[in-house]
């Protein structure tokens, strides 16, 4: 375990791809202990109803790379991508940009042999056109922080992860070969685990917070 600050912990706590080591095998104790940890996030009603699968068999996970790279083709071509951000007229920001560009196309192109893939889900499904912001808060309000639990752990004992969610294009495809069942439950993320190569983690450059507060009124 690393011995870090609860600040360091929450300003370093980084999306890992490049860093993860794809030669480590990661003990799957090593991963339900971090669950453990999950759990400990507040639940709306204190309802628990998340579920956190571990994948380590390679079919498996060259089946959702695939998925996972059909949601990256969908995705780098659309407007709103992180190739599109690469040419701001910004070039300190256009250098940001495409140092995440190429950190997510390794990703991409070496999800496979990361060592054990977590899909973390929750009961409930917020794509219904009936779904009202209450229950849709509710529902991310319980798995996000389970989540975050979990990167938070990952990161104390020399894991790294990230979340991503290309797969989720497909999702209904993940879930057939998963045996999830689709209508009840929702997959909300593919966080890839590994060991992590290196020690030095930084704060991420972050716009003045002037930019974001704002007092009684907007």
């Amino acid at each position: 375990m690393t011995s870090l600050t609860p600040e360091e912990l929450l300003t370093t706590t980084r999306a890992v791809r490049k860093r993860l080591d794809l030669e480590k095998p990661v003990e799957i104790q090593l991963v339900e202990k971090c669950i453990e940890i999950a759990q400990q996030a507040p639940t709306a009603s204190n309802r628990q109803n998340w579920h956190f699968m571990i994948i380590t068999d390679q079919s498996i996970k060259n089946s959702l790379s695939d998925l996972f790279r059909k949601g990256w083709q969908s995705y780098i071509n659309s407007p709103t991508s992180v190739a599109t951000t690469t040419s701001s007229d910004d070039p300190k920001k256009s250098k940001t940009q495409r140092k995440i560009y190429e950190s997510a196309k390794y990703l991409v192109d070496n999800l496979r042999n990361v060592p054990v893939f977590v899909i973390p889900c929750i009961e409930g499904r917020t794509d219904g056109s009936n779904v009202s912001v209450v229950v849709q808060s509710a529902i991310w309000g319980s798995i996000a922080p389970a989540v975050w639990n979990f990167m938070l752990a990952a990161r104390l004992h020399g894991l790294g992860t990230t979340w991503t969610s290309f797969h989720l294009l497909f999702e209904k495809e993940a879930a057939e070969l998963l045996k999830i069942p689709y209508e009840k439950v929702m997959q909300v993320a593919l966080l890839p685990v590994a060991y992590y190569k290196g020690t030095s983690f930084k704060p991420a450059p972050r716009d003045p917070i002037e930019k974001i507060i704002h007092i009684n009124s907007w």
